[in-house]
């Protein structure tokens, strides 16, 4: 272990130059703002022009069934095994506890652990206030923002008023119901989008940072044009998931903000705390730390992407009854957004 680590220093030592390291992440802050955008501005600037059209629906889905496989991928090929190679260092690996226990695949469990309980807390909180503590025992009362409960009036009174005047009360409570739960699957995508942005956010963040303070052009070179690349398929992604939610104009465009500038901030920001405290990116600590984040990033983003997207598609999704060749094109886009992360795994 000791020859390897004379070894790895070696290479690293030849590598490091820091005005070229610095030049390569001045060309890819910019780089990956305009890749960042295009990815995820697409799908949702098309699913506005489509919306309303016969195959919109259908279209959405098996975007965000390429997203799923792009979210996994991500996951499973590009940030786990960084965070395992991070903790398993030789500088790392010779020191305790680290080398006495499987830390990463544990920090991921609990990134998976932690997801499930924000999710259920967030779900469990839409269905309390759901539902009216006074009145009838399980009378159910509509959530969601002022525009969502104008719309859902405006839409239940028109209703109303074209049905017969002899409708029995008993179809009128399954019309309210079925409405209820159409705002409660809506209310649901939005909450899978928002807490599937933040994995990805801080994801990013990581990326960013480490980049930001690597001073190994040999590193940094191929990672410019995987990472252009990267950020292409996560933001179709991400913004297929964002399409579907349905959000206002204005928590869209933030939405797909973030995103943007997530990964040139934490560049910039990785620059700064270099260039300010001397920081070696290929020191224990720094190895330590980028472990720990990276797979706890990879814990969160394996849940959302199996639960949250691929079993809430496939199985709990009333679009893939309805034929069978759109199950198929789902699987084929789930398949297809997968391999494409993982053939990225070849330069980053």
């Amino acid at each position: 272990m000791a020859a390897a680590c004379v070894l790895d220093t070696a290479r690293a030592l030849a590598c490091r130059d820091g005005e070229a390291a610095s030049r390569l992440k001045l060309v890819s802050i910019f780089v990956i703002f305009f890749t960042s955008v295009i990815g995820i501005s697409s799908p949702v600037l098309l699913a506005r022009y489509f919306q309303g059209k016969p195959a919109y629906d259908k279209a959405v889905l098996i975007i965000k069934c390429f997203a799923a496989g792009v979210i996994l991928s991500t996951s499973l090929v590009h940030v786990l095994p960084d965070a395992f190679a991070a903790l398993s260092d030789c500088h790392v690996a010779s020191r305790h506890p680290w080398r006495d226990f499987p830390f990463a695949g544990l920090v991921t469990l609990i990134g998976a652990v932690t997801a499930l309980l924000v999710d259920v807390t967030a779900t469990s909180h839409v269905e309390l206030h759901g539902h009216g503590s006074g009145g009838e025992e399980g009378k159910y009362e509509v959530v969601g923002t002022k525009e969502e409960l104008k719309e859902t009036k405006k839409s239940g009174e028109s209703r109303f008023e074209s049905a017969e005047l002899g409708a029995s009360h008993g179809h009128d409570h399954d019309h309210q119901e079925s409405e209820d739960q159409e705002i409660l699957v809506k209310l649901k995508q939005r909450l899978v989008s928002q807490v599937l942005e933040i994995g990805i956010i801080f994801h990013s963040v990581i990326i960013g940072l480490t980049m930001g303070m690597s001073q190994n052009q040999c590193t940094i070179r191929p990672l410019v044009a995987a990472l252009a690349f990267h950020q292409i398929f996560e933001g179709l992604g991400l913004g297929g998931c964002i399409a579907q939610a349905g959000f206002r104009l204005g928590t869209t465009a933030y939405m797909c903000f973030m995103f943007a500038v997530t990964t040139p901030m934490g560049i910039v920001l990785g620059m700064i705390l270099f260039s300010a405290t001397g920081y070696d990116d290929s020191s224990p600590n720094a190895l330590i730390m980028e472990g720990l984040l990276g797979s706890f990033s990879s814990g969160i983003l394996i849940y959302m992407a199996l639960v949250d997207l691929v079993a809430l598609d496939f199985f709990h999704n009333k679009l893939m009854g309805s034929a069978s060749w759109l199950k198929k094109a789902s699987f084929v886009a789930l398949v297809l957004g997968s391999t494409s992360m993982s053939i990225l795994a070849l330069w980053a």
